[in-house]
């Protein structure tokens, strides 16, 4: 009766056991493959499955070692080993209630039995069906083609199924030209993945691979000679993936799979924008420059959004926290960007004119770095400086409202408050979000969004595709050129002198107070980086400013960066701060300088004078206005004499407007400092 329903049983589950084709189309489980931008894989993630290996092509070295390692008796039994039965029957008495686990009785279909139609519980009852499936699989495919499916299916550790998955992971070829030794090194991975695989364990997979091929000599697959002149010492292991700091990247980017696609079963290509020399250069930066004790991000974009980098910290095994994208940090002078915004795009430009003095708004004194005031200085110098007074006064002018929508405007997505204080960078950022504006500034003002994946493919198909959309404009184009213009000379004389790479930059520094942040945001050919150094604990760092470290990282990196990109000039030339354009003290006392007049042509005119400088001038027709006196207004009583009218009886008030530049400034002090700092340190 029991053989009956043993044979009935088995020739029932032959009937179920779908085709040979069928099995071998079936992997279990989804894979992910993220690959960089030149099509070179990032990281593997799930199981990976490499290509089939026909029986034909599988190299003989393999399959008689598989053989001799897993089933040395597969070629004579029925899909279940008796002898095996028998053996682990005999140490079941033996070990009777010592709560160890049998194992070492399954023939190579059981195994196959087990990988494609059950799971590894170890129960009476799973046993018993394993045995079951095993006969059956014996019934309805040969020999060959179990062991095809077994080479092809079978779990080598690393993520690898199959042999070819596992040649490729640890030897870097396909897996039909495994030598001896490799194919020995990769048979002896079976018994206990985890332990014995080359990456994990170098010595223990040679030693592994030792008895794989005495077992091959015993069951006469070798010859001694073989067995001697195979050398697994030898074997050159594939290159371990640089995994550390892309991690950080792939953590970022995956997530977004979820609203992107809904694809749960297929195996997946995601390709993705990161440029992988572009990585390394931004992690060898930030370990380089990143003072001992101080972690340090980087995010470098492209023009168009595509992360080209991301670094998150500086050792991603010991700490997985993003600082890039997860961190929220005071900015500094960083957030200066979206003040001077604010007061160009209300009508200012670089040379407009603003006072440089002290200034209490509501309560709040803020003062410069260097205790010192210069009077009357231009929006390029302020800036350049990062004079904290007049970024107040800008701020009191435009409204601090304004400037918080404008920061909103440019992708700040952290809360922002509208105490006067938020003009020097008290709200918090993240560093992807901060690069992000500057990026939209120097693409002329359009809105740009970061993004990671470029398309994912499923089985050859492309599921999903992404879509640049560079229709949205957050200010006037002429806003983000003035900008710009402001942003370079920042870094051609003032506080980002460290970020120069020889040729154009333009980028603002940052600092908060005791140097507990630094930051240096830029752009130039295209790339736009942001750099943040700090403790994770916000202690305060000694010398820590935006214009040290994280200026010397952005420089380092865009070097490499930028290497094969044309030198792009930015749409606004270079103009000097107006202390550097005139140096010389006497240029801001006694008489202005005679202006010289020209024709239509451009040629100079000669001003005949009689008496002293300040004689009259003989006006003909076609005589040019004569020059006012420094003290006097541009009023309407000022125009109707150069024009040479008669006066008004009633002279309109002059209306409002900023004062014209004075110069009869004093000098501004020289050596102005490295960096701003907070308020009220």
């Amino acid at each position: 009766m029991a053989a009956i329903a043993l044979v009935v049983a088995v020739y029932n589950a032959k009937s179920n056991i779908p085709s040979f084709n069928q099995l071998k189309s079936s992997p279990n489980g989804q894979m992910i493959r993220v690959r960089a931008a030149d099509g070179s894989i990032l990281v593997s993630l799930g199981p990976s499955y490499g290509e089939w290996i026909p029986y034909s092509q599988i190299p003989a070295p393999m399959r008689e070692a598989m053989v001799a390692v897993e089933d040395r008796r597969f070629r004579s039994h029925w899909g279940v080993d008796p002898v095996a039965l028998a053996r682990i029957t005999k140490f079941a008495i033996e070990t009777r209630g010592t709560g160890r686990r049998l194992q070492g009785a399954s023939t190579i279909t059981q195994q196959v039995a087990r990988t494609i139609f059950l799971s590894n519980s170890y129960t009476v009852g799973r046993k018993f069906r394993e045995i079951i499936l095993a006969l059956a699989l014996e019934r309805k495919f040969t020999k060959n083609q179990i062991l095809e499916l077994y080479l092809n299916k079978v779990y080598f550790g690393g993520g690898a199924y199959g042999i070819d998955a596992a040649s490729r992971r640890f030897f870097n070829h396909p897996g039909t030209s495994l030598s001896l030794s490799e194919a020995a090194v990769i048979a002896g991975l079976v018994k206990a993945p985890s332990r014995y695989s080359p990456t994990a364990d170098a010595e223990a997979a040679v030693g592994r691979a030792g008895v794989v091929l005495k077992l091959m000599q015993e069951t006469g697959a070798i010859t001694a000679a073989q067995a001697m002149d195979a050398d697994p010492q030898a074997i050159k292991l594939a290159p371990e993936p640089q995994q550390n700091s892309v991690r950080y990247f792939t953590d970022w980017a995956l997530p977004q799979l979820e609203t992107l696609i809904d694809e749960t079963e297929a195996p997946l290509d995601v390709w993705t924008t990161l440029d992988p020399a572009m990585q390394q250069s931004a992690d060898t930066a930030i370990r380089a420059n990143a003072p001992a004790g101080v972690q340090g991000a980087l995010v470098a974009l492209d023009r168009d959004g595509a992360v080209r980098a991301l670094v998150g910290g500086k050792d991603y095994v010991s700490s997985i926290y993003n600082r890039a994208t997860q961190a929220t940090r005071q900015p500094g002078s960083a957030w200066k960007l979206f003040v001077y915004l604010a007061a160009l795009e209300a009508g200012m430009n670089p040379d407009s004119q603003v006072n440089d003095a002290p200034i209490t708004i509501d309560g709040w004194t803020p003062r410069n770095a260097s205790r010192r005031y210069s009077g009357q200085v231009s929006l390029r110098t302020a800036f350049a400086y990062s004079l904290n007074t007049v970024s107040a006064r800008l701020g009191q002018e435009v409204g601090f409202a304004t400037v918080a929508d404008m920061a909103r405007r440019f992708g700040i997505t952290t809360p922002i408050n509208t105490k006067p204080a938020m003009v020097l960078g008290t709200s918090d950022v993240r560093l992807i979000d901060l690069t992000r504006a500057y990026a939209s500034v120097a693409s002329g003002g359009t809105a740009v969004v970061p993004y990671g994946i470029t398309r994912v493919t499923a089985n050859g198909s492309v599921i999903y595709q992404h879509q640049v959309d560079s229709s949205r404009v957050l200010v006037a184009p002429y806003v983000a050129q003035q900008m710009t213009d402001l942003l370079q000379t920042a870094v051609n004389t003032g506080t980002g002198r460290a970020a120069q790479i020889g040729r154009p930059v333009a980028g603002k520094t940052g600092t908060t107070t005791s140097y507990k942040d630094g930051w240096f945001m830029g752009f130039s050919s295209g790339i736009t980086t942001g750099v943040w150094m700090g403790r994770d604990d916000a202690k305060a760092v000694a010398g820590l400013q935006g214009g040290t470290a994280p200026a010397r990282a952005f420089a380092a990196f865009m070097r490499q960066a930028v290497a094969s990109r044309p030198v792009e000039e930015f749409n606004t030339k270079v103009t000097l701060p107006e202390w550097q354009e005139e140096p010389d003290a006497e240029s801001y006392y006694g008489a202005p300088d005679d202006r010289v007049y020209v024709d239509p042509d451009g040629n100079p005119i000669e001003q005949p004078r009689t008496g002293d400088d300040q004689g009259d001038v003989d006006q003909g027709d076609d005589a040019p206005a004569q020059p006012r006196a420094p003290d006097e207004q541009l009023d309407q009583d000022w125009i109707d004499r150069a024009l040479g009218r008669g006066p008004r009886s009633d002279p309109p008030v002059p209306p409002q407007r900023r004062p014209l530049p004075d110069r009869r400034q004093p000098v501004p002090p020289p050596g102005y400092p490295e960096e701003d700092a907070r308020p009220n340190q």
